[in-house]
C-alpha cells in the first residue's frame, strides 16, 4: 500500500520512494567523486605543480588552502539552491548543480601548471574549486530532501542516508580511479596521468543527468506549494523564524566532515611525507575505509530508524571521541593493515553521527523553507569542520611534531557536535506545523 506522507501530500508508491533514493545516491556519488578527486590531487599532486615553494610545508598548505576554498563557497551554493529549491522545486536545482560540478571538474583536468602559465594557474584552480563548492552546496540539501520527502514515515533516516552513501561511494570511485591510473601511467601519473580521472568525469555527469531528469518532484514540496504557495525569500524566513535550528544544525554537522577529511584526505599527505607509507598503499587504505563506511551507513541508518536517532548518535559520539585519540597512534605505526583497521574503526564511529544527519537536520525546518534551512546549516557546518581540518591538522603537526594533538582537536569537535545533537531533539526546536503525525522515532 502506498505510504502516506507526514504532511498530507499525495501517497508515494514504494517504487517512487526507491527511485528517489537511488537517484539521490547516484547523483551525490558522482558529485563526491569529483570533490574527493580534488582532495586526493591536493594531497598528492597540486603542491609542486600549482604552489611551488622552497618550503614543502608551505607548498602543501597552499594545496590544502585550494581544497578548503571549495568549502567556503558551499554555503553560497546552499543559499542560492535553497532559494530556488524552495520556490520552484528540488529537481531542477539538482540538475543544474550536477552540470556545474561536472564542468568545473573537467576544466581542472585541463588546467596548465604554474610552470606553464605562472600565477594564473593557482588563481584559476581556486576559481574552479569555488565552482565545485557551489555545486556541492547546492547538491546536499536537494538530494537529501528528495529522498526524505519521498520516504515512508518510519524510514526517513534510511532513505535520507542515501545521500550520505554518496560520500563513501564517490570516495571509492575517486580513489580507485587514481590507484588504477597510478598503475597504468607509472611515473607519468604526477605529470599527466592524474588528469584523465578529472576529464573522465564528463561520462559520469551525463549518466547522472539521465537519472535525474526521470525523477518526479518531491510530493511534500508539491503539497506545501499548492496549499500555501511558496515563500518569496526563504532564506530570510529561515533566519527570522528558525535561527536556533540553523545554529544547532551547524554544530551538529561540524564533527563528521572534520573527522572524515582527516581520515580520507589529510592522511594521504601526512602518511607519505611524515610516516613513510607509499602513495598506492594509502590509496588502498582509504578505499578499504570507504567500503567499510558505506556498509556502516546502511546498518546504522537502519538501526536509527528502529531504535531512535538520539541514543545511537550520542553513544556513537563517545566512540568517535575515543577513536579520535587512538587513530593517529595506530596510523603512526607505519603498518598498512593497522592503518586500514584504525581508519575503518574511526569511520564506523564517525558514521554513527553522519548517517542520521539528513533526517535530523531536515526535521528542524518546515517543508516550505526546508531546502534553505537544511543547506545553510549543513554547509556552514562543513566549513566549521571539513574545510579547516586538513589545514588545522597540517599546522598542528608543523608546530608540535606530534599527531596526538590532531586527535585532541577531533575529540573537541566531536563534543561540540554531540551537544548540538542533544539540543536538536528538543521538541521546542521541531517546527510547530510538523509536530503532529510525524511518525518519526527520534528518542
Amino acid at each position: 500500500m502506498p505510504n502516506q506522507p507526514r504532511d498530507g501530500a499525495s501517497p508515494v508508491t514504494p517504487e517512487a520512494a526507491r527511485k528517489a533514493a537511488t537517484a539521490s545516491f547516484i547523483g551525490t556519488a558522482i558529485e563526491w567523486y569529483d570533490f574527493f578527486l580534488y582532495g586526493a590531487a591536493a594531497a598528492l599532486i597540486f603542491a609542486p605543480q600549482y604552489f611551488p615553494s622552497s618550503n614543502p610545508a608551505v607548498s602543501q598548505l597552499g594545496a590544502f588552502a585550494s581544497f578548503a576554498v571549495g568549502f567556503l563557497s558551499r554555503p553560497l551554493g546552499g543559499v542560492v539552491a535553497g532559494h530556488f529549491g524552495d520556490r520552484i522545486g528540488r529537481k531542477q536545482v539538482l540538475i543544474v548543480s550536477l552540470l556545474i560540478m561536472g564542468g568545473s571538474t573537467v576544466l581542472v583536468g585541463l588546467l596548465p601548471t604554474y610552470d606553464q602559465i605562472g600565477i594564473a594557474a593557482p588563481i584559476l584552480l581556486f576559481a574552479l574549486r569555488l565552482l565545485q563548492g557551489l555545486a556541492v552546496g547546492a547538491e546536499w540539501g536537494g538530494a537529501a530532501l528528495m529522498a526524505i520527502e519521498h520516504a515512508p514515515p518510519r524510514r526517513r533516516v534510511f532513505y535520507g542516508a542515501s545521500t550520505q552513501l554518496g560520500v563513501p561511494g564517490g570516495a571509492i570511485l575517486a580513489y580507485s580511479t587514481m590507484l588504477l591510473l597510478s598503475a597504468l601511467t607509472g611515473d607519468a601519473f604526477t605529470t599527466w596521468g592524474w588528469r584523465i580521472a578529472f576529464v573522465a568525469s564528463i561520462v559520469l555527469v551525463v549518466y547522472g543527468l539521465y537519472i535525474r531528469r526521470r525523477l518526479s518532484e518531491s510530493p511534500q514540496f508539491a503539497r506545501a506549494a499548492g496549499a500555501r504557495g511558496t515563500t518569496r525569500m526563504p532564506i530570510l524566513e529561515v533566519l527570522r523564524k528558525y535561527p536556533a535550528g540553523v545554529v544547532v544544525a551547524i554544530f551538529a554537522a561540524g564533527a563528521s566532515p572534520a573527522f572524515g577529511y582527516i581520515v580520507l584526505t589529510y592522511i594521504l599527505s601526512y602518511g607519505t611525507k611524515e610516516v613513510g607509507y607509499s602513495r598506492d598503499s594509502l590509496l588502498v587504505v582509504v578505499i578499504v575505509v570507504s567500503i567499510v563506511q558505506f556498509a556502516a551507513t546502511l546498518i546504522l541508518a537502519t538501526m536509527a530508524d528502529r531504535f531512535g536517532r538520539r541514543g545511537l548518535m550520542l553513544i556513537g559520539s563517545v566512540f568517535q571521541a575515543l577513536m579520535a585519540l587512538l587513530f593517529f597512534p595506530i596510523f603512526d605505526t607505519g603498518l598498512v593493515v593497522l592503518a586500514a583497521i584504525g581508519g575503518s574503526l574511526a569511520m564506523i564511529a564517525n558514521t554513527t553521527q553522519y548517517a542520521p544527519l539528513p533526517a535530523v537536520i531536515s526535521d528542524l525546518f518546515p517543508t516550505h523553507v526546508r531546502y534553505s534551512g537544511s543547506s545553510i546549516g549543513y554547509q556552514f557546518g562543513a566549513i566549521l569542520g571539513g574545510s579547516l581540518s586538513p589545514i588545522i591538522a597540517t599546522a598542528i603537526f608543523a608546530e608540535t611534531q606530534n599527531s596526538v594533538f590532531i586527535g585532541v582537536y577531533l575529540a573537541a569537535m566531536t563534543v561540540l557536535s554531540a551537544v548540538a545533537i542533544l539540543i536538536a531533539h528538543s521538541p521546542r526546536l521541531q517546527p510547530r506545523a510538523d509536530r503532529t503525525a510525524s511518525g518519526v522515532t527520534v528518542g
